[in-house]
């Protein structure tokens, strides 16, 4: 089913989510452009989509990665969730979300058709941001944030005691 269509009717669909942390353990956050058809103006993770139909869903999420941020990385994939939220336009995303994460330290050449700012953040400050201003994210990184702050901290435990 073409995507717009699955929004209109809230089916269950794949996507995507790339989360990307820097060697200081700061994550990747872009501002998506106002122009985008539901959430823009929003801060989100690096950057999201849907694969089409037989698409393998790691490359497809490394070349949307590489279109939106300008950048090309490694990415593994750490859990999946399922989330349902209607947007004030008439959309639905009804998603089952393949959640992958990637490292990068480099140049950031953001399109400006699907990006208009990014930064680097802590967890720390990403999670104050969230809870008082919850309205300047989009609904699925307010969903993964936590799942994803989770898994940051045990991979600090594994490193730690590993040491």
């Amino acid at each position: 089913m073409e995507k717009m269509e699955a929004h209109k009717k809230g089916i269950l669909h794949r996507a995507f989510s790339v989360f990307i942390f820097n060697s200081k353990g700061e994550m990747l956050l872009q501002q998506r452009a106002y122009s985008k058809y539901h959430s823009g103006d929003l801060w989100t993770n690096a950057c999201c989509s849907h694969p089409q139909t037989g698409e393998d869903i790691v490359n497809t999420a490394q070349k949307r990665l590489y279109e939106e941020m300008g950048f090309q990385t490694e990415l593994n994939k750490i859990f999946d969730f399922i989330y349902r939220v209607e947007f004030d336009n008439g959309l639905i995303e009804h998603e089952f979300d393949h959640v992958y994460v990637g490292e990068y330290n480099g140049r950031i050449k953001m399109n400006p058709e699907e990006v208009q700012d990014f930064c680097f953040k802590n967890l720390d400050d990403i999670r104050y941001s969230l809870s008082i201003k919850p309205q300047k994210y989009t609904a699925w990184f307010q969903l993964a944030f936590p799942k994803i702050e989770s898994w940051w901290k045990r991979q600090q435990q594994q490193q730690v005691a590993s040491s």
